[in-house]
């Protein structure tokens, strides 16, 4: 490319032309450690023309003054002044010669910058070069090259031809008469020829008459005409091909300025927007921007107002919404932009009067020529029915219908809130008695229905701003907001348990229940709703220990045995972990051999600082929060390992909770512990009490067959103080029972006792099943028992349970003779 410039022989103007030449002089006039170049050095000496072309200006850049300007720049500004401030020149000058003197001072370099200015409808094009100075006598002066650069061109036929529009003067054709019956084209730019089809040489002086375009159809003539006879401004829109033009015409007496624009595009969005708006499934309408009034309504509209279309064009879009909406509905019009969506739920009317929740979004559109306004409208009112009844759900019981525990918490803090001081709210628990053995008797179904029974009579009794709640299960819940006295606190409670407890009829079967309610009452029993409810709960555990049907209110001691327990369930729960727990071995004698033949496991507690504890103590607990699982496993393995080191005779008996069995994998925790130790099934016998009968019983029966599969010994433990012992004895064939030692204390001064002891002996030689009897203390019952033939005995008479170091000594001990020995 640089060899082509050399040989075209044209001047590169880049390096050759004047604005590099005064470049390279303002650089060779800078001296070293200078900023700027002298302003002698650069702009006085070997000029020539080029002074003719420079303004020398100074200031501070914000007031900047014409100090000298040659022959040309001086017709360039219009003005041969000197020492005149700059804005007093022309205002396009002015500028370009600002801003670029003020970019050179910024920089202390030579500045380069091309402007165009207007002159005559003429755009001329200039090339300025600022080179800033330093003057002798302090100040910076900038002296400013000004020369035109390329061809002058005229602005008003440059935007006439660049246009895409098209624009054709025409001028009328007038017959013998002076009446127009034609137009002749006289002018027209390119945008028109190519709208037309035609190129301009052909179109140009061409009578419309003559044909071939889309300005000679009838329609277009006869429009055209009219505007010569009205001297007015139109428009029209034509289709030609498939192109639809728009043409605005305005008459100047028989010359018409003719403007021709393309809309297809347009033409297909509005298309589209009445296809969309007409057979669209959700109902929309278009109102106007300014008046209101409804401009176009979709059939979907329609049909889901119920206005037939003439009466909704007639309406005003406020005749749709609630007379206590209008406002509001007003005030979030005028804050409409060119979108909108709802930032709420609105209210609408339809045709019946019926009211429905509705969204809307919309977004501001022409519509027919007017300013409007596009609206969907999105029917939300079965969500909202939805709604409400998720959010009702979400606060009642899904049976009965009462407020559930979320809601009745929220209403007694309420209450607690909106009490005064000295005033009491009540809160009562009320629990259902024998309500279990409907749902056993008669099934889930008939107890679902007793329960809305209940809560019918419950609500009955429940009024004003008081509430009663179903918490769970058969647990209700009643929060007396009122002020309330203990003494009508009271009444309430007995009347409620008088009646709860009238027999309820159910298809015909007669079902009796009743009701325990414990009470606690603000501020004395508790300031909170937490602390009320738990310290009525409290109450109603009392209740329920002295048999039911009985109503108790909250007292501090009871607060004392929940937070003992608290403290026993907190112990437990890290005893385990810290090793506090210990097995100990009572022996089992056995009568006709009269020697020592077996070993109970008892769990032992020795807690760090409270010494032993009780067993009665703390198994309900470790049942209660299911510790009782982890222990029995861990009792069942220690006790296993133990009895693999004793002589092959003798056998180990451990006891099993209920809780174990609802845990489901006890069958692998024995497998397990026999594996682990070595033991010999036929020497571990597994102590159960007739509670494991009283649920579930096919599922622990299963339980029970499979663990006598692998050789294990059951036996039956505390028999005779149950109600069903004896059905038991039929469901599962037991290897032992145990007498209850209740009965073994009694044995010398109550004959009743003798005959128990005797008739469970007696049972057991019928049914070939061991017999032990547990708690014997004395010599006398040992004879006892012995001659009423009870084969086994166990008690402190012979040992108390002893830690697995002792029981080598106790075998030794009890050798040949045990009951001499004791």
């Amino acid at each position: 490319m640089t060899a082509a410039r050399k040989i075209s022989g044209q001047p590169d103007s880049k390096v050759f032309g004047d604005i590099p030449a005064l470049q390279r002089k303002w650089h060779a006039a800078l001296r070293p450690g200078q900023t700027l170049p002298g302003y002698e050095e650069v702009m006085l000496g070997s000029l020539g023309r080029m002074a003719d072309h420079i303004v020398l200006l100074k200031g501070d850049g914000a007031s900047l003054e014409v100090s000298r300007s040659g022959r040309y720049v001086q017709q360039w500004l219009g003005d041969e002044r000197w020492d005149i401030p700059l804005d007093t020149l022309s205002p396009d000058c002015a500028t370009a010669l600002a801003e670029a003197a003020s970019c050179a001072l910024q920089t202390n370099r030579p500045h380069e910058s091309v402007v165009h200015c207007v002159r005559d409808g003429l755009v001329q094009t200039y090339e300025i070069l600022a080179l800033p100075t330093s003057s002798r006598w302090g100040g910076t002066l900038v002296g400013a090259y000004v020369n035109e650069q390329g061809p002058r061109y005229n602005l008003v036929d440059a935007i006439f031809s660049s246009t895409n529009e098209g624009i054709v003067s025409l001028a009328a054709i007038r017959d013998s008469g002076s009446k127009a019956f034609d137009f002749q084209i006289v002018h027209l730019n390119q945008g028109a020829a190519r709208l037309l089809k035609a190129p301009s040489t052909d179109l140009q002086w061409r009578r419309l008459s003559a044909g071939g375009h889309a300005l000679c159809l009838p329609g277009v003539l006869q429009w055209l005409l009219s505007m010569i006879a009205s001297s007015a401004s139109d428009q029209l829109e034509i289709d030609s091909d498939d192109r639809n033009l728009r043409l605005s015409a305005t008459a100047f007496g028989d010359l018409v300025s003719l403007t021709i624009s393309d809309v297809t595009d347009i033409k297909r969005r509005e298309d589209s927007f009445r296809l969309l708006f007409d057979s669209n499934p959700m109902p929309m309408w278009v109102f106007d921007a300014e008046t209101m009034d409804f401009l176009g309504v979709n059939d979907a509209a329609v049909q889901h107002y119920g206005y037939d279309r003439a009466s909704f064009l007639r309406m005003q879009l406020k005749q749709i919404w609630p007379r206590d909406e209008w406002e509001i509905h007003s005030k979030a019009l005028l804050q409409l932009g060119d979108a909108y969506q709802s930032d709420r739920n609105w209210r609408h009317l339809k045709a019946d009067g019926s009211e429905i929740h509705v969204l809307t979004y919309g977004r501001r559109v022409t519509f027919e020529g007017r300013d409007g306004f596009l609206v969907a409208i999105v029917d939300i009112t079965e969500r909202r029915k939805a709604e409400a009844r998720v959010a009702h759900m979400a606060h009642h019981d899904g049976l009965t219908e009462l407020p559930n525990r979320v809601f009745y918490q929220e209403r007694l803090a309420q209450a607690l809130d909106g009490i005064d001081p000295g005033k009491h709210v009540a809160v009562l628990c009320i629990d259902l008695d024998l309500f279990k053995n409907v749902n056993d008797s008669f099934g889930h179904p008939m107890g679902d229905r007793l329960l809305k029974m209940v809560a019918g009579r419950m609500r009955a009794e429940v009024r004003g701003n008081n509430m009663v709640a179903r918490l769970g299960g058969d647990e209700f819940a009643v929060v007396l907001a009122a002020d309330i006295s203990p003494n009508e606190a009271n009444d309430f409670a007995a009347r409620m348990i008088e009646i709860l407890s009238v027999p309820y009829d159910m298809d015909g079967i007669e079902v009796v229940i009743g009701a325990s309610i414990g009470i606690a009452m603000s501020p004395g029993d508790g300031t909170s709703s937490e602390e009320l409810m738990r310290n009525a709960d409290m109450a109603l555990y009392r209740a329920k220990s002295e048999g039911g049907g009985v109503h108790r209110f909250f007292e501090r001691e009871m607060d004392r045995q929940a937070q003992k327990r608290r403290d026993m369930e907190l112990d437990l729960r890290s005893a385990f972990a810290h090793g506090e727990f210990e097995v100990h071995y009572q022996p089992l004698v056995d009568l006709a051999a009269d020697r020592i033949t077996g070993f109970e496991a008892l769990l032992r507690w020795k807690h760090p600082e409270k010494g032993m504890i009780s067993p009665a103590d703390f198994i309900p607990v470790a049942e209660d929060i299911g510790l009782i699982v982890t222990l029995g496993e861990w009792v069942l393995r220690k006790a296993c390992a133990e009895a693999a080191k004793w002589p092959d005779d003798i056998k180990i008996a451990v006891n099993l909770s209920p809780v174990q069995f609802r845990s489901r994998n006890l069958v692998q925790v024995v497998v397990a512990a026999l594996a682990y130790s070595g033991l010999s099934p036929l020497r571990l016998e597994l102590e159960i009490t007739e509670s494991i009968f009283l649920a579930e019983t096919d599922a622990n029966l299963a339980i029970l067959h499979q663990l006598r599969a692998l050789g294990v010994r059951i036996s039956m433990d505390d028999f005779g103080t149950g109600y069903s012992s004896l059905s038991y004895l039929r469901s599962f064939p037991f290897d032992k029972i145990k007498i209850d030692r209740s009965f073994v204390k009694d044995l010398i001064g109550r004959p009743d006792c003798v005959a128990i002891v005797r008739a469970i002996s007696g049972l057991g030689r019928s049914l070939n099943i061991t017999t032990t009897a547990e708690g014997v203390e004395t010599v006398d019952q040992l004879d006892w028992l012995r001659a009423e033939g009870c084969n086994e005995v166990q008690g402190f008479l012979f040992s108390a349970a002893r830690p697995a170091s002792e029981v080598e000594e106790l075998l030794r001990r009890f050798g040949a003779r045990a009951s001499e020995a004791a």
